[in-house]
């Protein structure tokens, strides 16, 4: 409702969502918006990964604690924290990431963590991207105008993610082909400026 008061929503690809099944939900991260706005308008609730610095800022806070989710500590390596997210999926849940690993603040993507990888091959789930247009670090500003900005989703087509082979080097370059495959998918639903380092397709970083 809120969303739906203070902006223009666009949802675009919705039939793409599976029916049930776990799956983890890919998108891109510039503000606090997009975590929110996608879980407003899914149809079924996921599960949320967020920053542990969410649960301890004003405002956000509240939200985060009414919600729930999954807390990660930036820069750390936590097992626990994939032994959790892995129970999700397991469970059949959906999964909803940032495999930027945080917010950009800016429209053009940044290269992905290989975290998400990581995850996608220990447990097997399919990944269904989505690309956000219109969360920019002013949307609330012109909200709060009634300028009523444009919000947009658009959710692309479930995709499976090679296994990932090898040790060592092999290894961890193999994780991040996929954590780029990942987000090439987010890519293609986003318009140019939002593309940013996968701009140029998956020619371009890999």
């Amino acid at each position: 409702m809120v969303f739906r008061l203070i902006s223009e929503v666009r949802i675009t690809g919705a039939s793409n969502i599976p029916d049930g099944g776990p799956y983890v939900i890919a998108i891109n991260h510039i503000s606090i918006i997009e975590p929110p706005f996608v879980i407003a308008f899914w149809p079924v609730a996921p599960e949320a990964v967020g920053a542990k610095e969410i649960w301890e800022r004003k405002g956000q806070s509240l939200l985060a604690r009414f919600y729930g989710g999954i807390q990660v500590h930036r820069g750390e390596y936590d097992r626990r924290l994939f032994d959790t997210m892995i129970k999700v999926i397991n469970c059949g849940r959906p999964l909803l990431i940032a495999p930027e690993g945080g917010r950009s603040h800016t429209p053009g993507l940044q290269p992905a963590l290989p975290g998400v990888a990581y995850l996608i091959d220990k447990s097997g789930a399919p990944v269904l991207p989505v690309g956000i247009i219109g969360s920019t670090d002013d949307f609330l500003k012109k909200a709060f105008k009634f300028q009523r900005p444009v919000l947009e989703m658009r959710i692309g087509e479930l995709i499976m993610i090679p296994s990932v082979e090898g040790r060592g080097e092999e290894r961890r370059k193999a994780l991040k082909e996929n954590a780029d495959l990942i987000m090439y998918k987010v890519a293609e639903l986003l318009p140019q400026e939002y593309q940013g380092v996968y701009a140029e397709g998956r020619t371009g970083i890999i």
